[in-house]
């Protein structure tokens, strides 16, 4: 079944953190998040609408995107391309949108939206779409950079008693070694523990890291730069603990690549990073046929793309615990009326139609901070 994009909905909400989240490259106490809302038409003319949720922080810090750039390529470039296509479905999205270099995230927004109609259309759940093998996933829960240590084990032991089985602690160079040991005491010996660098290290820091080989972490996500394909390879070789791949991997040929090189031992899939949930299939696929270990990782995303994130983290490749923890983790209420809970350390798995939600109208319209609408003549209004 394909579709005409009738209109488009560019929404901005504003929504604070429950505590600020610190990380290598910046503290974040609100988010300023992007959703995407399409209007689809199928042949015999019936309106379905579809959500979608674009992960761009606000300053490029993670990644070159940010989130007024999204908006205005989306705008400007990425829909009147998406239009001029005709009639399409979610997997036509990317091949129409292919000749626009970079913008994955704002793309992977797009595409989630159509996806996310085209399965409403349907009456068709993401994880049947999918293929999904489990009715829930294990849960970890992401520990921000903290200023002292007390604070973090207050922190990581408030996790644990809130049932998370994986924890994984966010560290920079003077704020790894020290705080890994505690925490890792804290926990005892059986709990898994990874650590994210967020590419805060460099190629001459591998004999630092590979005092972290004690403490028998799952492994270290991204410890060098993005472009540093090769310096992670000879760390892997160095470190007796798996280096892990985030904002390296950006497609599915790029992980490839990694995983010849022999610098992903690991892959953490994020459906924005590598431009929409049908490229991050692909990633997954390709990391069973190769046997390397996936998870799903996380952008502080509301309950829309949580609920979606939870989908793809019941695909059999995802063998590690993700980042798809309680949405209560970072937000006070959500603006989904079902948001994500963990019931004993797990997650169940969205079934209903879409991809998993259903919006809180109410609370949405209360943190939204602006609004505009696109038809398909291209024409842009303030609602």
């Amino acid at each position: 079944m394909t579709f005409t994009i009738e209109r488009v909905e560019l929404r901005r909400i504003a929504m604070p953190l429950v505590s600020p989240f610190r990380t290598s490259f910046g503290s974040q106490t609100a988010r300023d998040i992007l959703l995407v809302r399409v209007d689809l038409a199928d042949a015999s003319g019936s309106i379905v609408e579809g959500w979608g949720e674009c992960v761009a922080l606000s300053e490029p810090s993670y990644s070159p995107e940010y989130v007024d750039g999204a908006q205005h390529v989306i705008v400007h470039h990425l829909l009147p391309r998406l239009m001029a296509a005709g009639p399409i479905e979610a997997a036509d999205v990317s091949p129409a949108l292919a000749k626009l270099h970079g913008h994955p995230m704002a793309k992977a927004a797009l595409e989630m939206a159509v996806l996310d109609a085209q399965l409403r259309a349907n009456g068709t759940s993401f994880a049947t779409f999918l293929g999904a093998e489990r009715t829930r996933i294990p849960s970890g829960v992401s520990v921000g950079i903290h200023d002292s240590i007390d604070e973090l084990l207050t922190a990581v032991q408030g996790y644990v008693d809130d049932g998370y089985v994986r924890i994984k602690l966010k560290i920079e160079p003077g704020s790894d070694i020290e705080q890994v040991a505690a925490v890792r005491d804290l926990i005892g010996p059986d709990t898994p523990f990874q650590v994210d660098a967020n590419t805060a290290y460099r190629r001459t820091d591998g004999s630092h890291l590979a005092r972290l080989d004690e403490f028998h972490l799952l492994l270290i996500e991204q410890p060098l730069p993005e472009d540093d394909i090769i310096g992670h390879a000879r760390l892997a070789a160095e470190v007796e603990t798996p280096i892990c791949l985030d904002e390296s991997l950006v497609s599915t040929s790029g992980t490839a690549d990694a995983i010849d090189l022999g610098a992903c031992e690991i892959a953490n899939i994020k459906p924005g990073r590598v431009g929409g949930y049908l490229e991050a299939v692909r990633i997954h696929d390709l990391c069973v046929a190769r046997g390397v270990p996936v998870w799903c990782g996380g952008m502080l995303e509301t309950g829309i793309g949580r609920a979606a994130n939870a989908a793809l983290a019941a695909l059999p490749g995802f063998t590690l615990p993700g980042d798809i923890s309680a949405s209560t983790r970072f937000y006070a209420r959500d603006i989904v009326t079902d948001p994500i809970t963990i019931t004993n350390g797990h997650v169940t798995v969205p079934t209903t139609a879409g991809l998993g939600f259903d919006l809180d109208r109410d609370f949405l319209d209360a943190v939204t901070t602006s609004c505009i609408s696109i038809d398909q003549r291209g024409t842009v209004t303030e609602l």
